[in-house]
């Protein structure tokens, strides 16, 4: 964007050239595999995401390459990406074969939730200190967000979750496995979170899904469902837990779909982001 503006004042290029220029530099296409929107996170404050789940690992490795290759700038503030669904050993493989970018690129993996950070290490002018381009200075003041989850098994979706909450700048404070099979468990977590001024709280429940619905009945704030893909018969991968959700008479209910921590994450960003 610099360069194009410099070339705008210099008279090189016209003021509908620069427009031009401004707007296909915000979506690059990667060799026909991929579109990278390379200012969302000056855009919309969350980096862009790529979902590894599904894609071969050719591929994979080739979209990394060519956007830190062509798209790297060391200017600029949006070369922060996120790999989601991305399994352990493709990620020790992905982290080998990038090993190049280790004097410019940070690699963060969180194995719960499966996701890859990848952030630009920002070195300041004497090349003294060196920090990650983790926002932190920008980040922590957009308030707080609850996570629960029914059963252990639902943690790995939260964890998902929580790691798209805290990248966006907001405080997770989670309670795990505290559904309604003991619901006395429950009541405490939610009075502790409602203390602590969480501004939403996302629920992620299998089985038979009902844990979101008893949250909404006690609680002024959005409650954010998450069915998972925890169950078995009637309640298999998660359909039983989303119809429940959908068909709940607790009003203030959203919904995303199944196993969708990554969704859920961004939408109780949007939230938190709003309310300030």
């Amino acid at each position: 964007m610099r360069k194009i503006l410099e070339n705008l004042i210099n008279g090189e290029i016209n003021i509908n050239e620069a427009e031009n220029l401004l707007k296909s530099s915000n979506i690059r296409e990667l060799d026909e595999i991929a579109k990278f929107d390379i200012s969302r996170e000056s855009r919309t404050g969350f980096p862009e995401a790529v979902l590894a789940q599904g894609k071969r690992y050719g591929d994979l490795l080739n979209m990394m390459k060519k956007y830190f290759g062509e798209n790297f700038n060391k200017d600029s503030n949006d070369s922060n990406v996120l790999v989601t669904r991305l399994e352990k050993e493709v990620y020790n493989r992905l982290k080998d074969d990038l090993s190049y970018l280790s004097k410019e690129c940070d690699f963060k993996y969180n194995s719960k939730a499966r996701i890859l950070k990848i952030s630009k290490i920002i070195h300041d002018k004497d090349g003294k200190n060196d920090f990650i381009n983790n926002q932190d200075i920008n980040k922590k003041t957009n308030g707080k967000i609850g996570i629960i989850t029914a059963g252990t098994s639902d943690i790995a979706i939260a964890e998902e979750a929580k790691v798209i909450v805290e990248e966006g700048g907001c405080e997770a404070l989670t309670s795990y496995d505290i559904g309604v099979a003991g619901i006395h468990r429950l009541f405490p977590q939610i009075a502790k979170m409602i203390e602590e001024n969480v501004c939403a709280i996302i629920v992620c429940a299998g089985m038979e899904g009902a844990l979101p619905s008893v949250v909404a009945g006690l609680v002024d704030i959005p409650v954010i469902g998450v069915p998972t893909s925890v169950g078995y018969g009637v309640g298999s991968k998660g359909k039983a837990a989303l119809y429940a959700m959908l068909q709940s008479c607790a009003p203030g209910i959203a919904v995303v779909n199944i196993d969708n921590g990554f969704g859920a994450g961004v939408f109780a960003l949007t939230i938190a982001k709003n309310s300030q």
